[in-house]
């Protein structure tokens, strides 16, 4: 309940029994078909967070002790197929293909933020990491055809505790047993009205951003991802 995005860390070490809790958090994940269509690289070597730092521009990349890269992953089912000469169908070729790949990478993301927080250390998701330089990184990970990234994870000891963000109350985001169909233009607007005043009022860098056209802001941004062409670099040619 008091979760909040790190982004200064300590450059004290994560003792190993830390982080073999969060392994088992990781491997305990639920996945679909219990297929566990994803991977995960485990980056503490600093010249290597140097570099995706560079790419991306996300500074906690080299301030956090453990970098983790999650990735949806269907190499490992081609290779097994391989293996044992079975055929296997075009299901990256398919939209839904891509979702599970994608949803089991971001389950296996909140498992290993949910037990690092329960050790005491602060974490971050860095979605740049998938659409910054997806090509480069691909690279400097040594990705086989099938396995895209999906989202970041940095990980360490805080060096802050920033103000918690507020987030949009109940009515807005939880309803029962169908989707609220009502107006919500007050309750958006009033939220809306809630975080302009965190913003200009929280420790440390104040702005005068309100939600919805800061959010907007960020989908104009990322109309020039091309994401979909970096997937298909990646072995997923989605035609349905």
């Amino acid at each position: 309940m008091d979760r909040r995005s790190i982004r200064r860390y300590e450059r004290e070490d994560i003792p190993q029994e830390t982080m073999d809790l969060i392994y088992e958090a990781i491997r305990n994940t639920p996945t679909s078909y219990n297929g566990q269509q994803f991977s995960v690289i485990d980056i503490d070597d600093q010249s290597v967070k140097e570099k995706l730092y560079e790419l991306t521009g996300q500074k906690q990349i080299k301030t956090c002790r453990r970098f983790m890269l999650f990735c949806a992953d269907y190499n490992k089912i081609r290779t097994i197929a391989d293996a044992k000469l079975i055929d296997l169908p075009g299901f990256t070729h398919t939209a839904d293909g891509v979702i599970v790949g994608v949803v089991d990478a971001a389950l296996a993301l909140m498992s290993a933020l949910v037990a690092a927080e329960s050790c005491g250390l602060g974490t971050c998701p860095i979605g740049y990491a998938r659409t910054a330089a997806p090509e480069a990184i691909a690279k400097m990970m040594d990705l086989p055809e099938g396995v895209f990234v999906v989202c970041g994870l940095a990980i360490g000891v805080p060096r802050e505790m920033p103000d918690l963000k507020p987030k949009q109350p109940r009515e807005l985001m939880i309803f029962h047993n169908a989707y609220r169909r009502d107006n919500m233009v007050p309750d958006l607007l009033k939220y809306d009205k809630q975080i302009s005043e965190y913003n200009a009022t929280r420790t440390g860098t104040k702005t005068d951003n309100d939600w919805a056209g800061h959010i907007i802001g960020y989908y104009r941004e990322a109309m020039a991802y091309k994401t979909l062409d970096a997937l298909r670099r990646r072995g997923f040619d989605v035609k349905q």
